[in-house]
């Protein structure tokens, strides 16, 4: 007797939160997201406040976010989701028409996973929703020289570079090869260390350094100094 395996379920879809307050757009995101396999939205929000109670009530795995919201604006909205207990687990994905380095800066420090300006391509667009939900960090090169750039001219670390002091010499040297923006294949293979334990290198500073995702990671490297300021 032969007992067929029975099929695998599907994974559930990426669930994601539209904030966008140009209509059109917003319709054309629905459209794009809930045609895509594996991806669905779970609800839409056209100002700010509308985003952080819909985040609160939906849960949803990624917010798409726009900076300029009416009412409140998309990075107060991120603070906001990020900061609320409730929200753990969700991540912002912010989208703006402007490729400014102050956006860009706020908006990571508000808690935002990953920052995509609005000519991306649909292509690009829906991989960043995915990377976002996967619980990395969408910085593109030029991105993080600007960001490393601004850091350095702060005259004093932020509070999140304080936690330095309690991680051990590998942590630092895995957080330092995030900061230069290393996927965890290549910080493998840079120390030497298998992938497994590049991940639970990464946990323990997740926790040590209280960071939502890797995105937080980068912002300590940066602000704790890690990270060579020179081009790349």
């Amino acid at each position: 007797m032969i007992i067929e395996a029975a099929p695998h379920d599907p994974p559930p879809p990426i669930r994601v939160l539209l904030a966008e307050d140009q209509v059109l757009l917003r319709d054309s995101l629905k459209v794009l997201i809930d045609t895509t396999p594996g991806l669905a939205t779970v609800g839409e929000a056209g100002t700010g406040a509308e985003a952080v109670l819909l985040a609160r009530r939906q849960r949803p795995d990624v917010v798409l976010m726009d900076v300029q919201m009416p009412d409140m604006d998309g990075i107060e909205a991120t603070r906001r989701i990020c900061a609320d207990p409730a929200g753990a687990g969700i991540r912002v994905l912010i989208l703006t028409t402007f490729d400014q380095d102050e956006y860009v800066y706020a908006s990571l420090r508000a808690g935002a996973s990953g920052f995509l300006v609005k000519h991306a391509t649909a292509t690009e667009l829906l991989a960043a929703i995915r990377v976002v939900a996967a619980g990395e960090a969408l910085l593109a090169p030029t991105v993080t020289r600007r960001l490393i750039a601004e850091f350095l001219r702060r005259p004093h670390p932020a509070p999140a570079a304080r936690g330095l002091d309690d991680i051990t010499q590998r942590e630092r040297e895995v957080l330092t090869l995030i900061g230069k923006g290393m996927s965890n294949s290549e910080i493998a293979e840079h120390l030497h260390l298998t992938v497994g334990t590049v991940k639970t290198h990464i946990g323990r500073l997740l926790a040590k350094l209280h960071a939502r995702d890797r995105a937080q990671l980068v912002i300590a490297a940066y602000e704790g100094r890690l990270v060579n300021p020179s081009p790349q």
